[in-house]
């Protein structure tokens, strides 16, 4: 595990003494800045989820281990915006997990690298393929806190394995003031959920879309798709209502304290489900059913009136057919009967000449 260390490293090389009391000063008056400027929401582009993927399958795969990256990106008004990404080498002991290596060495030239592509793209954090948070994440975070105030976890799901909505759980370290039995003050650090949602400019959502055909192309029924959609999307919502429904049986039961701003979003995503139960919202369904159904029976009215004239027309035309190819089958035996006449009174009259002679 890294230590940390009482010197800075330039880009030169050359080591730089601190002051150990000014540094903790230092650090004492960041905090308090950083607790204050902590991100709120992240936005996270697909290429980065891309990245991440592709990350995790040429080095993880069908294993148990993780892969670790920084993201970069911009930050606005609390808000972070993850625009690209880089893989970091980092290992950790499968048994004690307080035993891990980060080549912060690695990242720092990679960052000078993705600088002189794009010198907007700062460090906002690092992620992790988790799945979920664990206990050395704390300490990785303190690592990446050298680089930027208050850097973001991004936890990503690349296995795919039951996952319904965004592969993505993002956090942000909080520093916590708990007091204990004997009147101490004590602080720490936690990481604290923060929203995780997808964006993307005009040129990465033409990308996806091309991505997207190209998937759709492999698949075999369109019908399947849309019912497996469907099916996820309701197994997404019934895993949202049971999360809101935990979260309301904890806080009347006490154990947790009650947030105004989640009760605020619950009600309007409750306001927003339409009342079936309604009779003008019963009628009304009712009364789009009867156009919709008069519209396909109008249709297939029509349809069949064109076929039963298409059908009529077929069988004028095979009759005036049967009737041409019998008018010049007639025909052509009256021409043969005339010929056979002519014939034969042809070889009479050249007989009865004969017989004169």
């Amino acid at each position: 595990m890294p230590e940390k260390d009482d010197a800075l490293v330039e880009d030169n090389g050359s080591v730089v003494d601190v002051d150990e009391d000014v540094q903790e000063n230092d650090d004492e008056a960041t905090a308090t800045t950083r607790l204050s400027d902590a991100p709120t929401s992240v936005i996270v582009h697909p290429l980065v989820l891309l990245s991440v993927v592709d990350h995790y399958e040429r080095v993880a795969r069908s294993t148990q281990k993780r892969v670790v990256g920084v993201l970069l990106g911009e930050v606005s008004r609390g808000v972070v915006d993850v625009s690209n990404s880089y893989a970091v080498p980092f290992e950790e002991d499968a048994k004690d997990g307080s035993i891990w290596f980060l080549d912060h060495n690695y990242h720092e030239q990679m960052h000078r690298m993705f600088k002189k592509v794009n010198a907007r793209e700062n460090v906002v954090g690092w992620y992790s393929t988790g799945p979920k948070v664990r206990t050395s994440d704390l300490e990785i975070n303190e690592l990446l806190r050298k680089y930027t105030p208050n850097p973001v976890l991004l936890v990503v799901e690349p296995r795919g394995e039951e996952t319904l909505g965004l592969p993505t759980q993002a956090y942000v370290s909080v520093e916590e003031v708990s007091e204990s039995r004997d009147g101490v003050a004590r602080s720490q650090r936690t990481f604290r959920h923060i929203a995780s949602t997808m964006g993307a400019l005009e040129a990465e959502e033409v990308g996806v879309e091309h991505l997207l055909r190209d998937i759709r192309r492999l698949s075999t029924a369109t019908l399947g798709q849309s019912v497996e959609a469907r099916r996820d999307a309701l197994c997404s919502l019934q895993g949202q209502l049971a999360t809101l429904r935990r979260y309301v049986s904890d806080v009347q039961a006490g154990r947790l304290p009650l947030s105004q701003r989640v009760v605020a979003h619950a009600q309007h995503a409750f306001n927003l489900a339409p009342a079936v139960n309604e009779p003008a919202l019963a009628a009304a369904f009712a009364n789009n059913t009867n156009d919709a159904l008069l519209t396909v029976y109008t249709a297939s009215m029509a349809r069949s009136v064109i076929a039963l004239h298409n059908l009529l027309l077929n069988k004028r035309q095979t009759l005036e057919d049967e009737r041409r190819d019998a008018s010049k089958d007639d025909a052509d035996a009256d021409a043969l009967l005339a010929a056979a006449t002519s014939a034969a009174a042809g070889g009479d009259s050249k007989g009865s000449a004969e017989k004169k002679k």
